[in-house]
């Protein structure tokens, strides 16, 4: 399709922007422009739009805002060596947004026309990119369902939408290391659920949670699973990897937790470097006793956000525990944090075709 291109009258001056882009806390500054595309069950999906970012007109019985037809991704985009910029693994996250889309019976939008949409918001604004070390634009492509109507059933008229925002580092403090917290209250999700679908509503399950976690001086949440509440899943936003004494990684397997590219890539690049990666069950009370006893050394949280963030201490109620690795990130986890690293800002050789050039 022919994107109809709108740049914004009143784009942010210059020297505003560069302010902005300095130090740029994690989604709070937002760019010049967005995407839209409306969809219709009649006419499918409509001429794309690039405009300049504003509020979008809504009616008060859309219901996106009733039943929670709502589905997203998150991705960034980097500013390589060369000057270029570059997406990692874009084919990926349009993958993923047309199974969340069938999982919330909402329409499926073409793998092009996703990346392709992705692809002018970062040519417009690319400017917003940050120049500091590890600085990127987190874009979020999202989907709501704009039906005006009141009943239970799929709506009719959708809306697909791009944004951005430049970040810095995903978590602020001194210590390089997060601290987590284990719910043994609440549940993120159940077999059968939405919990493989990446929608607003299971992280709106989750914030009760995390709200629990900052209380107890945590800066994530780690769920465990419904059923028998043994289980270990994924952390509020990112999954998780466990490192063993003898180098190999422990990760749960998908089903009810998110599948991450980040998680993906993360064990194929483990894979490449000669390491035993296993998808299994893995028990809270198995990751205490293995880490006081020394079995598993290290453990991190992956995510597009955070990308790789070590696991210092874990946190439960009535107690905690520590990992060898301390408050920096292990041999293991700092290995594998830098190939991804040096993969996304095109400081080695894509051997995989992972870096999208825009």
């Amino acid at each position: 399709m022919q994107f109809d291109v709108k740049p914004s009258t009143n784009p942010v001056p210059e020297a505003e922007r560069t302010a902005l882009i300095a130090q740029p806390s994690f989604g709070s500054v937002f760019t010049d422009h967005m995407v839209m595309i409306r969809h219709t069950a009649e006419g499918g999906w409509q001429t794309p739009l690039l405009t300049a970012r504003a509020p979008i007109p809504m009616d008060p019985a859309s219901s996106v805002l009733h039943y929670a037809q709502e589905i997203f991704e998150g991705m960034k985009a980097y500013r390589i060596a060369d000057g270029s910029t570059v997406l990692f693994r874009p084919e990926a996250n349009a993958a993923r947004f047309r199974q969340s889309a069938a999982r919330m019976a909402m329409p499926d939008l073409p793998p092009e026309l996703f990346v392709r949409g992705v692809e002018e918001l970062v040519r417009q604004d690319r400017a917003w990119i940050p120049t500091m070390p590890g600085g990127s634009l987190y874009l979020r492509p999202f989907m709501i369902a704009t039906e005006a109507f009141l009943g239970v059933r799929p709506a009719r008229e959708h809306l697909f939408m791009v944004i951005a925002s430049p970040v810095g580092a995903y978590f602020s403090g001194k210590t390089e290391a997060v601290t987590l917290w284990v719910s043994q209250t609440y549940t993120r999700a159940a077999r059968g659920g939405t919990g493989a679908a990446k929608c607003g509503g299971n992280y709106a399950a989750g914030l009760l949670a995390q709200a629990e976690a900052t209380r107890n001086e945590c800066q994530q949440v780690v769920f465990l699973d419904a059923a028998e509440g043994r289980w270990i899943e994924e952390l509020g936003g990112m999954n998780v990897f466990f490192v063993r004494r003898d180098g190999s990684l422990i990760t749960p397997p998908l089903g009810t937790i998110l599948p991450g590219i980040t998680r993906d890539s993360i064990m194929t690049l483990a894979r490449d470097m000669g390491m035993s990666v296993t998808e299994q069950p893995y028990a809270f009370e198995q990751w205490r006793a293995d880490a006081e006893g020394g079995e598993v050394v290290e453990a991190f949280a992956c995510g597009t956000a955070a990308t790789v963030a070590p696991i210092g201490r874990v946190k439960f109620e009535g107690g905690s525990f520590e990992m060898q690795s301390g408050a920096t990130a292990g041999l293991v986890t700092e290995t594998l944090r830098r190939a991804l690293f040096d993969i996304q800002f095109g400081r080695v050789a894509d051997q995989r075709g992972w870096v999208h050039r825009v």
